[in-house]
């Protein structure tokens, strides 16, 4: 999705997300961007001072770098490099370098874990697009989603224990927290949270092989935006219904850290727990440029079954 590379940059990366019929879903263009001038109008003050918290930008941009970076010395057989959806590095340039070495053959692989068409066919049709507009046709892999890579799995199992550093995960409570979605875009088909639940249970089973046994474990959805209904419980909602137990927070529906990450999981929720009273309180960090999801990308490369576009 990427994410403001500098505090100027937060209306060009709103106006771009809520200017995406993927995301607002206006099919009248004009109307939309008239729609999307007036979110970003009202939601501007907010986000700078929501980045300005975290360090001025958003850590995105500069984290997939240092992991295209891993995966490139990892294997040098391929050219590993990265875009985002709605900030610089966008696809069109990327793929126009790209073009400009003669590369014939391009797998692109989605960053999120789980398919939605609000994430992933979003950023796979702007990359197709892309590759349209210049007239550039290599053969083309899809890799859409990666959940449900083994690799993948024991890297959160390890990045959730040592999270507790050594705490008796018996005495926690794991939230898998995962980005929310608008109830209708399920309800149209979208697989999105079937995919989580889907997730969530392999996780378990992952957990379980590790002999790691949590109090609880579950589901919860974040960042809910606008007044619709969406998908519940609410990760709000659920540290407040655990509020006797300890906490252990796992950020599952997002591969790098990012505002969701860093300011809502690890400062505004943690304000919330601190207010009901929560024991203790742990977010793990995404999995971002660490060796065990580098070599997972490299697995599911290997084992890719994608037909060529």
């Amino acid at each position: 999705m990427g994410g403001p590379n500098h505090l100027q940059e937060v209306e060009v990366f709103l106006h771009n997300m809520f200017n995406d019929p993927c995301i607002l879903s206006i099919k009248n263009a004009r109307l939309r961007q008239l729609v999307a001038k007036c979110i970003v109008k009202s939601r501007a003050s907010k986000s700078r001072a929501i980045y300005a918290r975290i360090g001025g930008k958003s850590p995105i941009a500069s984290l997939s770098a240092q992991l295209a970076q891993k995966l490139c010395a990892l294997d040098p057989s391929r050219y590993y490099t990265y875009a985002m959806r709605y900030t610089p590095p966008y696809a069109l340039g990327v793929l126009e370098q790209l073009q400009q070495r003669a590369i014939k053959h391009i797998t692109l692989f989605s960053m999120y874990a789980q398919y939605s068409t609000t994430t992933t066919l979003s950023s796979l049709t702007d990359a197709h697009n892309a590759l349209k507009s210049l007239n550039y046709t290599p053969l083309l892999n899809i890799i859409d989603r990666f959940y449900t890579n083994a690799l993948y799995n024991q890297a959160i199992v390890q990045s959730i224990i040592a999270t507790l550093k050594g705490r008796d995960p018996q005495e926690f409570v794991l939230i898998f927290s995962v980005h929310g979605l608008p109830e209708r875009v399920i309800l149209q088909g979208d697989p999105y949270q079937a995919e989580c639940i889907h997730h969530v249970s392999l996780l378990k089973q992952a957990l379980t092989r590790a002999c790691v046994f949590f109090k609880h474990v579950e589901l919860a959805y974040q960042s809910k935006v606008g007044p619709m209904k969406w998908l519940e419980p609410s990760t709000e909602a659920m540290i407040e219904h655990h509020r006797k137990s300890k906490l252990v927070i796992y950020p599952l529906s997002f591969s790098i850290d990012n505002s969701e990450t860093l300011y809502e999981l690890q400062i505004q929720y943690r304000l919330d727990a601190k207010r009901l009273g929560v024991l203790e309180y742990l977010v793990c960090p995404c999995l971002n440029d660490h060796l065990d999801f580098a070599k997972a990308i490299l697995e599911v490369l290997d084992n890719q079954r994608a037909k060529p576009s």
